[in-house]
């Protein structure tokens, strides 16, 4: 019976070896897609991303419940799933970083946007006053829209 249990975990453990070569290649993907500004690749892997997330985040919590089962693995796997969490852990530091500066560029350029349409529409905008009367220079509480989508 012992000998099925330790099947099952290496089986667990070659199941979460490949989910991890598959996560780090698909982040090579994406820091290589936001590194080059592709932002419809990066679109396109996010399906794969939140399943393989998915994937990873379960088999990561089977072993934290069954850590015993880690311990009985020998040297060499212990050695190569910790060398491949370190590289796939190094990818998702770049990958945050590289989406965070994505994001903020994408919110820097579009507060210019919003703020030159803000302008613009103060300078040249007229209104109706809170009599009814036509008042070209209260124009300071005209509608503005902006459809921000990144």
């Amino acid at each position: 019976m012992e000998e099925l249990h330790l099947n099952d975990a290496g089986s667990k453990l070659q199941n979460l070896k490949t989910v991890i070569a598959s996560f780090s290649e698909l982040l090579t993907q994406e820091n290589e897609a936001l590194e080059k500004y592709d932002i419809s690749l990066v679109g396109k892997l996010y399906e794969k991303k939140t399943k393989l997330v998915s994937t990873y985040r379960s088999l990561v919590a089977y072993f934290i419940k069954n850590q015993k089962e880690l311990t009985d693995f020998d040297n060499e796997e212990k050695k190569s799933l910790q060398e491949a969490t370190v590289n796939l852990n190094n990818l998702m530091q770049k990958n945050e970083m590289l989406l965070k500066t994505r994001m903020e560029a994408g919110k820097t350029v579009m507060d210019t946007i919003i703020n030159i349409a803000k302008t613009a529409n103060q300078t040249n905008a007229t209104s109706y006053g809170a009599r009814g009367k036509y008042s070209p220079l209260d124009n300071s509480k005209n509608a503005l829209a902006i459809n921000r989508t990144l």
